[in-house]
């Protein structure tokens, strides 16, 4: 009885959403067991001494002196730096697997749809490295897909938007492939860059990342406000001509104003993938509606611009953060069956 235990304690797989902004993994047969965001701080040197990974890290951003730099290992979907990216994917296996020291799980990864074939064997290595037994990869789309819930098995056309932390991920699918797909290298983060970039425009403030991406998830919205939307924040930071603190107010519609250039290029990229649709898929899309998962799916009135834009339904996803990585979860639970729609798999060496 003991060692039946065992045996099934020690073969739960990991699913690994590894994202520009944040990473999540998902136990089989726990869910979810770990958000952290995908930064690293690094001591720079020639050693390139790693101090902290996920929260701790980010923790230090616009904080650290000079000779520490906190840096985020993939930029817009692509590695970065495949030393620190792999050291990521270890200190997510070992917080995970903490108190088992001899587990080495197999480990399923999402990736763009537009990875290329050395950055699969780069990322496949640096998984088997961290501590996993066998690596496979998944297309972030398909992932998603599986997430919200569509039949990607089924013969006809389901349409999701991947609005991720650094790409925007759109993808047609039909019996578990991706027919026809678009990566934009936009996604929430350019969303923070631009309210960033207009609030240093327009009232000479400096603020930093986390205050625009606090701006973007409380009073950003996609559609136009309305008097009755139009609400005003109070905005911290450093003046840009006198270096002192300084307090400004911003509306919700001057926010509007800031989000509109990465908005557009996603609108952008929607039309263009619809474009190169087959007319059959179209169809069955447009019987359904377009899904859009995501952290940068959160933005007010979202789906509500993008239907206006397209003239299509569009929804946004039940627990869109958490779409990739509970597709990869179902994946791992019933890994037989969904075993084909991996792109890449290798096993450790023995």
């Amino acid at each position: 009885m003991a060692l039946h235990f065992v045996r099934r304690h020690f073969s739960r797989d990991l699913g690994i959403d590894l994202g520009t902004t944040n990473s999540l993994v998902y136990e089989r047969g726990r869910g979810v067991v770990l958000r952290e965001p995908s930064v690293v701080a690094v001591k720079n040197g020639p050693t390139r001494e790693i101090l902290a990974i996920g929260e701790e890290a980010r923790q230090m951003i616009g904080r650290t002196p000079g000779d520490i730099e906190a840096i985020k290992p993939l930029n817009a979907g692509v590695i970065g730096d495949f030393n620190i990216t792999r050291e990521m994917i270890r200190y997510l296996i070992r917080k995970v697997t903490k108190g088992r020291p001899f587990f080495k799980p197999r480990v399923v990864i999402s990736v763009t749809s537009q990875i290329t074939d050395v950055e699969r064997r780069a990322l496949t290595e640096a998984t088997l490295w961290a501590g996993a037994r066998e690596a496979f990869l998944i297309e972030e789309p398909v992932a998603a897909a599986i997430g919200a819930g569509l039949p990607v098995h089924e013969p006809s056309g389901n349409m999701v938007v991947d609005i991720g932390g650094g790409t925007t991920d759109i993808a047609v699918i039909s019996l578990g492939s991706i027919v026809t797909g678009q990566l934009i290298r936009v996604g929430g983060e350019a969303f923070d860059e631009s309210i960033l970039r207009f609030i240093r425009r327009k009232f000479n403030l400096m603020i930093g990342e986390r205050t625009a991406e606090q701006l973007k998830i409380t009073a950003a919205w996609a559609i136009e406000p309305t008097e009755k939307m139009n609400s005003v924040v109070d905005v911290r930071g450093r003046d840009y001509i006198s270096g002192l603190p300084k307090e400004i107010q911003v509306k919700a519609s001057e926010l509007y104003e800031a989000v509109q250039e990465p908005l557009e290029a996603i609108i952008v990229g929607i039309k263009t993938l619809l474009e190169n649709t087959p007319p059959e898929l179209l169809s069955d899309i447009m019987n359904k509606e377009i899904v859009v998962t995501g952290g940068g799916s959160l933005m007010r009135g979202l789906a509500e611009r993008l239907s206006k834009e397209i003239n299509m339904p569009v929804r946004i996803a039940d627990n869109p953060f958490d779409c990739v990585v509970l597709g990869i979860g179902q994946t791992l639970e019933n890994i037989s069956k969904y075993q084909r729609l991996f792109i890449a798999a290798k096993k450790a060496a023995t």
